[in-house]
């Protein structure tokens, strides 16, 4: 039997990482890799330059039959009406826009309570918060794309100005692989109307209602100057295997009849979810650069508390989430403040015991999402003479990353989430320390799938998915390397509430 070819791009916030994938088992062909540059603000270029290193090192595109890219969310590109970049990229993990976050926020509010001259409710945020999350399913916070569009709008006038299209890195990046941007003929047309995206990247935005499967331009209007929101191209989104568009052929699918075809894409939980082959019930941990729990719903999600926000997936169901700005890198700082590496913070760790003595690590280190602290830092609490050892210290940084997690959890069980299997995943779960405590923390068994790319296998599953048409994606296995478990460590997440307030 001939192989059927397809590619799943992951241009995550560290790099770029291309998996050439068998369509119809889902078995490994080919893998490259390259770095991104890093930072929170980064050039474009950077990314599509890294495609084309890592597609380099995968041996080429020019036998694959469809490609889909999955990206980091909710990064800000904005492009003029040549289809050039106006500025470089604000990323998700990008915190200056937090006074916008609140200044749209409280506009929100006003205009529900019929202005400024009203007597506003007490509580005015908290009303302009859950009127955000009535319209998009989620209120907005640095991270979301909308907040970063009015800080442009704000600070850099001039450049909001020539705004003639926004998008988000997966949607840029697909774009440019059709043959847009630095990969157009020179002149060509710019080609602003072909951008598309899919709802789970586009419901992270915060102009975006997946529920409805709208643009709400009334809200993006809040960010932009006077009247730019209607006339402002924003990516179509498509559904779940919706063909978005055909690869360039100088890029992609040159030896395939026919072209390569792009899949719509999405955001890296979702496509993380879709690699995994969440179901309903199933919630995954992701540690990465960020942290994140979700889970598959099969309806809206709508959190008051505007913790959780209410994201589609790429199935055509949603994918509430609730995320972390700091994970792995939380033990990279305790790698680094104890002079050890991975296997000897676990082997200090083991010789604490649960709860550290006494010491809690509060791991907000660049601020943090959830919760909404944009402007906080770590801390260590608890310590005295007599605890302040190294043990304890790597216990308490394994444990703070845990407990952030467990928070995460938490906010899903409340919004009644039934969580019956927890999947962990991403590069910190590589980590002994992390391996061996999670279960305890987290309150249940875990499930640790073998160390994979789940962004760029559920990008490719999407991709086959595509080519095929048919009702469901390839049923591809997913191989379960362990279940972690572990005796409840319920004092130690309360230890940690108590210090986190």
């Amino acid at each position: 039997m001939n192989e059927i070819l397809v590619a799943g791009v992951d241009t995550s916030t560290q790099s770029c990482k291309v998996r050439v994938t068998e369509a119809r088992t889902g078995r490994l062909v080919r893998f490259g890799k390259a770095p991104h540059p890093t930072g929170t603000s980064v050039d474009p270029m950077a990314w599509w330059k890294a495609f084309q290193e890592a597609s380099a090192q995968a041996g080429g595109l020019d036998d694959v039959s469809a490609l889909s890219v999955g990206g980091q969310q909710h990064g800000m590109v904005l492009l003029d009406r040549q289809g050039r970049v106006i500025r470089d990229a604000l990323l998700w993990n990008d915190t200056r826009s937090a006074p916008d976050a609140d200044d749209l926020i409280i506009r929100l509010a006003k205009s529900e309570t019929g202005g400024p001259n009203k007597d506003p409710d007490p509580d005015l945020a908290m009303q302009g918060k859950q009127a955000w999350v009535r319209a998009v399913g989620s209120s907005p916070v640095a991270s979301l794309t909308i907040t970063k569009v009015a800080w442009v709008s704000r600070m850099e006038p001039d450049k909001a100005k020539a705004i003639a299209a926004i998008c988000l890195p997966h949607d840029w990046l697909s774009w440019v692989i059709a043959g847009h941007g630095p990969a157009a003929d020179p002149g060509a047309e710019p080609g602003l109307e072909d951008l598309f995206t899919d709802r789970s990247d586009a419901s992270g935005t915060g102009y975006y209602d997946p529920a409805a499967d709208s643009y709400r331009r009334d809200l993006l209007a809040m960010a932009l100057p006077a009247g730019m929101a209607e006339r402002v191209i924003l990516p179509k989104v498509l559904g779940p295997h919706q063909v978005g568009a055909k690869a360039d052929p100088h890029i992609a699918g040159r030896d395939v009849p026919g072209g390569c075809i792009l899949a719509p894409g999405g955001g890296d939980n979702a496509m993380t979810a879709l690699g995994l082959a969440m179901q309903v019930g199933d919630v995954s941990i992701s540690l990465g650069t960020s942290g994140v729990a979700a889970a598959v719903s099969p309806v809206p999600a709508y959190d008051m508390s505007a913790s959780v926000t209410g994201f589609a997936d790429a199935t055509g169901h949603w994918l509430p989430l609730a995320c972390t700005i700091n994970a792995s890198r939380i033990l990279d700082a305790g790698l680094a403040a104890l002079g050890t590496d991975y296997d000897g913070l676990a082997k200090l760790a083991e010789k604490s015991s649960p709860g550290a003595e006494g010491i809690t690590l509060i791991p907000y280190f660049d601020g943090e999402r959830t919760p909404n602290r944009p402007d906080a830092h770590a801390r260590l609490e608890g310590l005295t003479l007599a605890n302040t050892t190294r043990t304890n210290l790597a216990r308490a940084f394994v444990e703070g990353l845990l407990c952030s997690q467990r928070d995460c959890l938490e906010l899903l069980k409340r919004l009644g989430t039934t969580v019956s299997k927890i999947l962990l995943v991403g590069g910190g779960a590589k980590s002994p320390a992390v391996r061996a405590y999670a279960p305890g923390i987290l309150g249940m068994d875990v499930q640790l799938p073998r160390p994979d790319e789940y962004v760029a296998i559920g990008a490719a599953r999407q991709a086959a998915w595509t080519l095929t048409g048919e009702e469901e994606p390839p049923a591809w296995p997913v191989d379960i390397e362990t279940t972690l478990t572990g005796a409840p460590c319920e004092q130690v997440y309360q230890q940690y509430l108590r210090w986190r307030g």
